[in-house]
């Protein structure tokens, strides 16, 4: 079955760290993950939201008058974040009321990646990221034979919990494949992101084994104390080297800057927000974590 929209809630143009040369990065809406640091909280739902600037609020109160789902105290609360607001967003006078998300079509955002095609032609390309690309799994597959049509390389960022028939349907269509492998011990996994790493595992260890392995980066987001361990990552790789002993594989630096944007959803940041990046020294004792574990091709930041 074929989708004829998509909830799209970001489109990054000359992105250079979602792949090879400068690419046009798209965030589908829609994660079955709630990982707690993660990087676009904005994303996860797979409704389009309501999103709060609060710099932007000259607290007039003129929203109120438009929507009766709107509680206004220190600020305006959406009490039911899946009605439609777009009368006030309109209204708004400052723009500090505006949706997370915008739906596209697959014509129209094909004719949005193709603005940025002529930086294609020097190594770049589009990146599909989100929120989980394969949520939106029917559009997505579609997106990328069009992209293919066009001659354009095409990556994506994803967490792998999707079904083994929508990756089978995509692989074909894709030229860079970045999957997350944040925790491998099953209890962890479960505590830290709310679902089971055995749909992953079971992924990775097809794509690993199929004739499309070459594509594939599998990445670590190094979270402080939860996946950033000595046991963590060379569990990881020992399991990696496995299944392919020339798997390409990513530590990704702990990124801060995250927790910013959980006070646009109303959401809490679940970890602590003093935690920092790691640093020259840090990241290469986890480097060499790995290595130790027999993995032969590790990419640096």
């Amino acid at each position: 079955m074929k989708a004829s929209k998509a909830l799209v809630f970001d489109i990054k143009r000359f992105a250079v760290h979602d792949g090879h040369g400068l690419r046009t990065t798209v965030f589908f809406k829609g994660c079955p993950l709630r990982c707690r640091w993660c990087q676009n909280p904005e994303g996860l739902e797979t409704t389009r939201q309501v999103l709060y600037f609060k710099t932007k609020c000259i607290h007039c109160r003129y929203c109120q008058q438009f929507n009766e789902h709107i509680d206004y105290r220190d600020r305006p609360y959406f009490k039911e974040n899946q009605n439609d607001f777009t009368d006030v967003i309109k209204a708004c006078p400052s723009g500090a009321i505006q949706y997370d998300s915008k739906e596209y079509d697959l014509d129209d955002l094909l004719s949005k990646i193709k603005e940025d095609e002529v930086f294609y032609k020097h190594g770049g390309g589009v990146t599909f990221s989100g929120g989980e690309p394969f949520m939106q799994g029917n559009f997505l597959i579609e997106i990328l034979k069009r992209c293919k049509e066009e001659k354009i390389h095409t990556a994506i960022e994803t967490s792998f919990y999707t079904s083994l028939e929508l990756i089978k349907k995509a692989l074909p269509y894709l030229d860079l494949i970045y999957i997350d492998l944040k925790l491998f011990d099953e209890k962890k996994h479960q505590k830290y992101t709310g679902v089971s790493s055995k749909i992953i595992k079971e992924n990775i260890r097809y794509v690993l084994q199929s004739e499309h392995k070459k594509k594939v980066i599998i990445r670590t987001p190094l979270i402080p104390q939860i996946t950033a361990t000595d046991e963590n990552i060379e569990a990881i790789v020992r399991y990696l080297v496995e299944l392919d002993p020339n798997v390409n594989y990513e530590l990704l630096n702990y990124n801060p800057l995250a927790s910013s944007k959980y006070e646009l959803i109303g959401k809490e940041y679940g970890i602590n927000k003093n935690y920092k990046m790691f640093d020259e020294k840090q990241m290469q004792h986890f480097y060499d974590v790995a290595l130790q574990a027999n993995l032969k091709n590790l990419i640096r930041e």
